[in-house]
């Protein structure tokens, strides 16, 4: 699976070997994270990419995405897919540490990972946030994703991929 670039951002699907270091904190030499990565949204996503990996095998490109910085090679988040599609429905997750926010890396991140869908041909896509989370809820918007239903700790949102064209 090769990566997906922005103009400012790389995602990168992470194997079984990277996910197992991030699970574990424990980055090789080749690994170039900032401070704060992977923090606590990260570790769940992971152990639920191993998870599904021992299970069904080979996630990608139904996987967990690294967010690298374009401009230094640093990871700064983490984004991807909460399982396999089902019924060409995938639900989605991201998150970046606390010095990457409010730069516009997630919306970048979330479009390119909706691409990724479209391409696979999804047709549907899901995301939660918080009441609290302002900022994720704005992206999703800007993204296209709409609040379709809340319940007292989250807000559930769906965006519906157009059909390319053949």
């Amino acid at each position: 699976m090769s990566d997906r670039e922005t103009a400012r951002l790389i995602l990168r699907a992470v194997d079984t070997a990277q996910a197992q270091r991030i699970r574990d904190m424990a980055p090789s030499a080749e690994d170039h994270w900032a401070e704060g990565y992977p923090f606590e949204g990260d570790l769940a996503a992971i152990g639920g990419f191993l998870r599904a990996t021992d299970q069904h095998g080979d996630q990608r490109p139904f996987g967990y995405y690294q967010i690298t910085r374009q401009s230094d090679g640093v990871v700064v988040g983490g984004i991807g897919f909460v399982g396999p599609p089902d019924g060409g429905m995938v639900e989605i997750g991201y998150g970046l540490i606390p010095a990457a926010r409010g730069r516009g890396y997630a919306g970048k991140a979330l479009l390119a990972l909706m691409a990724i869908a479209d391409e696979h041909g999804i047709a549907e896509l899901r995301a939660d946030t918080t009441h609290d989370n302002i900022a994720s809820q704005r992206t999703l918007a800007h993204a296209g994703f709409e609040q379709v239903a809340a319940d007292d700790e989250l807000l559930h949102y769906e965006a519906r991929l157009v059909p390319r064209m053949a």
